[in-house]
């Protein structure tokens, strides 16, 4: 049996153009005559292909301007805690070490925090309810500004193990729980694995982390290697995922107008 493919193509030179190829086995390709076509249409639709098929666009929204290795170091996410407290799940991300501490390898930092940004920016085009979650409470304003600049969710108290495992008991009715949970730590203030990091897990809700050199990444689906625990660190890392949300969402406004 043979399946014909139609593809299109299109060019700018002078105007936009469209050539429509049919492809056979065996065959060569003919072409249809040249016409101007609905630039915003085109678009839309193009913009549909790409986003159904991310694998074959890894930076759509284009995440990896919003930052550089600089912006990192500067942030101090390169600090660690001291030697002896490495949780042996976080060797490969770290470079050395520096009077003591640990020193995160920026490179890989920066590469797997594309990849976390990426994927907040396609669940927020798709939609989806994203919580901000941090029990550290010198942190708790900043998550909480940033979640409301972003239109999202917040949660910077302490964590009611019922909330995603029994949440229709806790809210007295059906709930949608969030499709991405973002964990600015994903240790406790007694420096215990945060609960919504295994309770995510266990509601088989995705999540990103910021996992510092004495945490266990291996139930975050999306770990970030760094410092959990600055100041500028912590702004940073709330400013970059509120701006790929922003990304997401006004790609979504752009593709449905």
């Amino acid at each position: 049996m043979i399946r014909t493919v139609t593809d299109r193509f299109s060019w700018k030179a002078g105007r936009h153009l469209i050539q429509t190829c049919s492809i056979k086995t065996g065959t060569v390709c003919q072409s249809a005559p040249s016409f101007k076509v609905d630039k915003l249409a085109y678009l839309k639709d193009n913009d549909i292909k790409e986003i159904t098929d991310p694998l074959k666009f890894p930076d759509y929204f284009g995440v990896r301007k919003l930052y550089n290795v600089k912006d990192l170091f500067d942030a101090r996410v390169h600090y660690g805690h001291k030697e002896g407290t490495l949780d042996p799940n976080m060797k490969p991300y770290i470079f050395g070490s520096r009077l003591g501490h640990l020193i995160f390898d920026l490179d890989k930092t920066a590469e797997m925090l594309q990849d976390a940004l990426n994927f907040t920016a396609h669940i927020a085009y798709r939609g989806g309810i994203i919580l901000f979650v941090s029990h550290a409470p010198q942190h708790t304003l900043t998550l909480e500004n940033v979640a409301k600049q972003a239109g999202e969710y917040a949660h910077a108290r302490e964590w009611d193990f019922h909330l995603f495992t029994n949440s229709e008991k806790v809210y007295n009715g059906v709930t949608r729980l969030p499709d991405l949970v973002i964990l600015i730590s994903t240790l406790n203030p007694q420096m215990q694995e945060h609960t919504a990091v295994k309770d995510a897990a266990k509601m088989c809700i995705p999540t990103i982390g910021i996992v510092d050199s004495n945490s266990n990444p291996n139930l975050i689906t999306y770990p970030v290697p760094g410092n959990d625990d600055s100041p500028e660190a912590v702004q940073l890392y709330c400013n970059l995922f509120r701006d790929a949300i922003l990304l997401g969402k006004s790609k979504r406004l752009v593709v449905s107008s």
